[in-house]
């Protein structure tokens, strides 16, 4: 039977119902404003063999009828994934997972299948919140409720849930995920926003948050099913005392020394960046040690062998980090690691490069620019149907020292390419202002954690290397929280380690003004929002001290464009002459590019204006066929003595030629104009079809007749 239940959230239902579709499944619709999306969960009954990790999967299908559209491609059918449905799958899995018990092995399945999209409001945010609905009235073991809500500001007013439209002109987009006492997760873009702002963003958020779990609650009282038992891992407890007793000894005895060189470096040959790496090492040798002892009494529990020492690890690395202050490099909590930044490596043939380093982080972006031409056109449903600035990102196997197939990009790499995005997006000149299409990719050379944040540092550098006029540098930094009841530690430019064994990876990018981009992601059940203002805060301090850094190394946008780049101008005609330009069949736009021998132009309407993009190696030939532009869509009447232009002749005679300036309209060039000195034929001088420079010399204010003087001759 049917149930539903509705909640209002910005001045819109979103309506939650039951038992009408895929009851073989625990499913929930979603109605929200114009957009329909059934979410369902499912639970293997058998639990998977040989993992050591909770198996939890997110997808979201979209579905090109949901819009009315028919998908491009050759199948006409839906093939991967869109980045953006990857994008929202990451959203909804990560304020979900830290809700599981870490032990269940039964696989868990979230298919989010978009049925209707309005394309005026975002759909992620009834992804996120159908999720949680249908995992908590299910049999599944999920025993909190988690609700999402998106907050945008506009003029200082907050707005729940904004419409694409009203994104556009608010400082802040940021979605906030938590249960009813605690924030999960969090993910923002930002127009140099405050960190004030953030915070508040997040209160405001949490009051919806709180409404939308109670819903939950609610209707689980009223169609919730009783929660299944399932397989969940349990260590040997006689294996988990034997790795203790094996372990703690030398364990402490590294860790030990680890502390002895925090305190003097000097006493070692091991530079600071090493350290980390140092304890990874010898941590590995006692752990293979440890296994190969214990596999020949207990060869069937590698499982628990391997649970028992990471368990161990980690507890005495976080003990040393909350109750000594030392983590696993020696650093101090706030110390950031050893900074270099190289700008122009390939400056022959790319358009801009930038070479960050922290530590053993390492990333290396190229910039690419082309013309408007090249924007990338999505195949997605709602929002922007253009992409003009592009970041990706690639972890290839070799960054970590490691082998893996190479499959084309992971949805890690997508969510790390999409961060560096957002975080740069908001200081990347308007079209109007660089009309260019502009690509950036970051190589990840080599990876000790935030290499997302060390992306932003070298895209910053390889933009600025490259002459792009950007409104701001941008630096980011990647925070930590160890946490043990009441007590935690804030770790600033967090490392690998320390990323598996805390409890929060939490990402800040931004200027010298404010924030452009958030992501937050938690491992425990949820922080309050003392930790968060704390970890802002430090997080503030941590990325200006980076930037001031880089900034050493290129304090602003070189002054002009790489001479690799293509030259492009681009510039404003009246909507009505856009078809003067192009010509019956395009002939006009064929004739230009032949005349100048121009790469492209490209002639758009462009918010009710027409706009021309003109892309040519030669600056020249872009100033001239840019002035002829401009005289084919004058009228007579516009031509004012004084001005010049770039005519064509037309009509020679015994007096003088004739010269085209405009479409329709021809002044005359007396002989006595033709050259410097008295010639006695214009024919010596000019043939038919030439292009010379003039100025309007005299208009007779009766007739209207033009005379012209050269403008190109010494």
């Amino acid at each position: 039977m049917e149930a539903k239940c509705k909640i209002n959230l910005g001045g819109k239902d979103m309506e939650f119902s039951t038992g009408k579709m895929a009851n073989r499944a625990n499913s929930v619709l979603v109605k929200y404003a114009g957009n329909g999306v059934l979410v369902t969960a499912v639970m293997s009954r058998e639990p998977s063999e040989n993992l050591d990790f909770f198996p939890l999967t997110v997808d979201v299908e979209e579905r090109m009828y949901a819009a009315g559209k028919i998908p491009g491609g050759f199948f006409r059918r839906e093939g991967r994934a869109s980045d953006k449905a990857i994008l929202i799958s990451r959203l909804t899995d990560r304020p979900l997972r830290p809700l599981f018990d870490r032990d269940i092995r039964n696989e868990v399945q979230i298919i989010a299948t978009v049925l209707s999209v309005d394309k005026i409001n975002l759909y992620d945010i009834s992804v996120l919140n159908g999720a949680s609905m249908s995992l908590y009235i299910s049999d599944i073991p999920f025993e909190e409720p988690v609700g999402a809500v998106r907050m945008g500001n506009i003029n200082g007013e907050w707005i729940v849930n904004p419409t694409y439209e009203e994104l556009k002109k608010s400082i802040l987009d940021i979605v906030v995920a938590g249960t009813d006492n605690a924030i999960l997760m969090v993910e923002a873009s930002g127009k140099e926003a405050s960190e004030e702002l953030v915070i508040e963003a997040i209160e405001k958020a949490h009051i919806e948050i709180k409404r939308i779990a109670e819903l939950q609650k609610e209707f689980k009282k009223e169609v919730g099913k009783e929660k299944s038992e399932v397989f969940r891992f349990e260590v040997n407890e006689e294996v988990k005392k034997k790795t203790e007793v094996l372990t703690l000894d030398r364990m402490k005895k590294v860790l030990a020394e680890v502390e002895e060189l925090s305190k003097d470096p000097g006493k070692s040959n091991i530079i600071q960046e090493d350290m980390g790496d140092f304890l990874k090492e010898r941590t590995l040798q006692i752990k293979e040690d440890i296994l190969e002892e214990l596999l020949k009494e207990f060869p069937d529990e590698r499982e628990s062998i391997n649970i028992s020492f990471d368990i161990i690890e980690k507890e005495l690395v976080r003990d040393m980090i909350l109750k000594k202050g030392i983590r696993p490099d020696g650093r101090k909590t706030s110390e950031i690691r050893k900074i270099s930044c190289e700008v122009g490596l390939f400056p022959e043939t790319t358009h801009g490069t930038g070479l960050f380093t922290r530590g053993k982080t390492q990333a290396l972006t190229i910039l690419a620019l082309g013309s408007i031409r090249e924007v990338q056109r999505l195949d997605s449903l709602g929002g922007d149907e253009f992409k003009r600035y592009m970041h990706h990102y690639n972890f290839p196997p070799f960054s970590t020292g490691e082998t893996w197939p190479l499959r084309g990009p992971k949805r890690r790499e997508i969510g790390h390419g999409s961060l560096a995005e957002k975080a740069l997006k908001p200081m990347i000149p308007d079209e109007e202002d660089f009309p260019y299409a502009l690509r950036m990719v970051s190589e990840i050379l080599s990876s000790n954690g935030s290499t997302s944040m060390a992306s932003v540092c070298g895209s910053t550098l390889a933009l600025m290397d490259a002459g792009v006029p950007l409104r701001s540098p941008v630096s980011g930094i990647a925070m930590g929280l160890i946490k043990e009841e009441d007590k935690f530690e804030i770790l600033t430019d967090i490392q690998g380690i320390e990323d598996s064994y805390g409890d929060m990876d939490f990402k800040v990018a931004g200027t010298s003004k404010g924030i452009t981009a958030l992501q937050m992601d938690i491992k425990i059940k949820g922080i309050n929002l003392d930790i968060m203002k704390k970890a802002l805060e430090k997080a503030r301090e941590g990325r200006i001290f980076i930037l001031n850094r880089m900034l050493e190394t290129i304090s602003e946008p070189r002054p002009s464009l790489s001479q690799a780049a293509p030259k492009i101008t681009t510039f404003k005609i009246p909507k009505d002459k856009i078809g003067d330009i192009i010509g019956p069949g395009g002939k006009n736009i064929k004739g230009l590019k032949e005349e100048f021998d121009l790469d492209e132009i490209d002639v758009t309407d462009f918010n009710g204006e027409g706009m021309i993009s003109i892309t040519s190696p030669d600056d020249e030939a872009i100033k001239m066929a840019r002035k002829k532009i401009e005289n084919m869509i004058k009228s007579p009447e516009d031509i004012k003595v004084g001005e010049e232009f770039l005519g064509t002749v037309v009509g020679i005679t015994s007096y003088g030629a004739f010269i085209n300036l405009i479409p329709g309209t021809d002044g005359l060039l007396h002989i006595s104009k033709v050259a410097k000195t008295r010639i006695n034929s214009v024919e010596d001088y000019l043939k038919m079809g030439d292009r010379i420079s003039v100025r309007v010399a005299n208009i007779d204010p009766r007739s209207r007749k033009i005379s012209l003087e050269r403008t190109d001759i010494q």
